[in-house]
């Protein structure tokens, strides 16, 4: 699902119940939605962050920002060193190298499967 107030969620099809489930991802807490057609979905979707993001104000607490953009890495120092090499040859900092290399993975990755439909076993 796109991108919604920065919080994304998962999609599921209960073939049983003709129904599509979804949580939004990223949270400690759980935030479900669920429609009957992909329209709906959506819509479902952005009402249930909107229903946790009041819910959190009438709280008086902080809602869960589901990534803050900070990810700590740990590798060999073998893999530091072949990092540093492919960075530099691109003329970027390993951060950077790094960053714009898993993004192109991921968003191929997303693409491959954006067309997977999961199913919930019964």
């Amino acid at each position: 699902m796109r991108l919604y107030k920065g919080y994304s969620g998962s999609i599921e099809f209960d073939d049983e119940d003709m129904v599509f489930h979804g949580r939004v991802l990223g949270l400690r807490d759980i935030v479900t939605f669920e429609a009957d057609s992909a329209e709906d979905l959506v819509k479902a979707f952005h009402d249930s962050v909107d229903d946790y993001l009041a819910f959190c104000e009438e709280r008086g607490v902080e809602p869960q920002k589901p990534y803050s953009g900070k990810l700590a890495l740990r590798t060999t120092p073998e893999i530091h060193a072949l990092l540093s090499k492919a960075a530099s040859y691109d003329g970027k900092s390993i951060n950077q190298w790094i960053s714009d290399t898993l993004a192109e993975v991921a968003r191929k990755r997303v693409d491959e499967g954006s067309t997977k439909v999961h199913t919930r076993a019964h």
